[in-house]
């Protein structure tokens, strides 16, 4: 009988996202997850209540609400090149201003290479054949002013997951999956407090997403950032913004008794022995309700601790040198670092970097992110 190595794409994923966003996967599809843009990068993350360029089609749609004109944003990232060195990440968003339809219009396609997985025997590691996993989601966005300092966005999203061709040992099907979601944002600069930005995003509400069986379903990375910026300076020639961001991850799970349908939390699972577990499988619910049931998801010290907060700084001088950094902080995770970036802008053509001086330990220790942004 054939069977998939325990190397799988779907771990692959969990182990490149112990390091960048959570710990515990509760989620499928976490390549949504992953930043795009390498200014916001530098920023530790911190970009929900900026989203003054195409990015705002991930961090926060609301944000294009405010620019006009016509942007592109590429973005290219070899992903743990520590840890693997054939899987990489890719990003390309634009925006455009139509003015008969009252606001703006943008979209984003998102590509995660996994790299080439191994299909091998039960009985040994000969391997058989390969194959590729991969993540594809491409989001269209339209965002407009509901006042002159208030924008609202939204997001509709398309998502193709194929891990495997095949399913795992007697599993019938294979490893790929679709499903569709959708992000609602808000952007509100206070006229009250000239350069101060609040932003809040809602993103990836969906269906759970399929690959064997309904019965095996998995909800996608539902999240919710909010975040607030302020600008320290404004002047001709020296700008500075702080940026601060929060998220958590909407996402409730639980354990029901196989036989009784008795629902248990996950705290209460864990203090059974091994054999009393063994009766239970576990549960998510969907995410119109998760929404609201993931916030009893422990006690209050318990819901702080899964909270992932970011700091960030933007210092552009003349227009045209940026220099940034960051601090990105996930307690549960046990993963911190600091963020480090620098852009370089001439006409309307922006070139960024940005790179993770995560501890040497970590999946992420030097990661970098390379964007080219192109106004017209």
């Amino acid at each position: 009988m054939k069977k998939l190595l325990v190397i799988l794409a779907a771990g692959l994923l969990v182990l490149s996202f112990a390091a960048s966003a959570f710990a515990v996967s509760k989620a499928a599809v976490l390549s949504l997850m992953i930043s795009p843009g390498a200014r916001a990068a530098g920023m530790g993350e911190a970009f929900v209540s900026v989203a003054d360029d195409a990015t705002a089609t991930y961090w926060n749609p609301a944000g294009l609400a405010f620019q006009k004109g016509h942007e592109i944003t590429l973005m290219h990232s070899n992903w743990l090149p520590n840890l693997v060195s054939d899987m990489f990440y890719d990003f390309v968003a634009y925006r455009k201003d139509v003015q008969s339809l009252g606001g703006v219009i943008g979209f984003n396609l998102t590509y995660f290479n996994m790299g080439e997985q191994a299909y091998t025997t039960e009985q040994g590691p000969e391997v058989i054949d390969t194959f590729k996993s991969w993540d594809l989601a491409a989001t269209a966005s339209y965002a407009t002013l509901l006042k002159p300092n208030l924008g609202l966005g939204i997001n509709a999203r398309y998502i193709h997951s194929a891990l495997a061709p095949m399913g795992a040992g007697s599993e019938q099907g294979k490893g790929v999956g679709n499903s569709f979601a959708a992000d609602l944002g808000l952007l509100y600069m206070p006229g009250w407090f000239k350069g101060l930005s609040m932003g809040i995003n809602l993103s990836n509400m969906g269906p759970k997403i399929t690959y064997i069986d309904a019965d095996q379903a998995d909800p996608l990375p539902t999240n919710l950032k909010v975040g607030v910026s302020y600008k320290i300076l404004d002047s001709e020639f020296n700008k500075l913004r702080i940026a601060m961001d929060t998220n958590k991850m909407l996402i409730y799970k639980y354990w029901k008794h196989i036989q009784t349908g008795k629902s248990l939390k996950h705290e209460e699972w864990m203090k059974l022995d091994d054999d009393a577990q063994a009766a239970y499988e576990s549960e998510t619910d969907p995410f119109y309700k998760a929404i609201f049931t993931s916030w009893g998801d422990g006690s209050l010290s318990q819901q702080a601790n899964q909270l992932i907060s970011s700091v960030g700084l933007e210092y552009i001088y003349n227009s045209m040198i940026s220099l940034r950094t960051g601090y990105y902080y996930d307690y549960d995770g046990k993963v911190q670092y600091p963020t480090f970036g620098a852009g370089l802008q001439y006409d309307k053509y922006r070139f960024d970097f940005s790179y993770i001086a995560a501890d040497s330990d970590s999946p992420l220790t030097d990661t970098m992110r390379f964007s080219l942004t192109a106004g017209f």
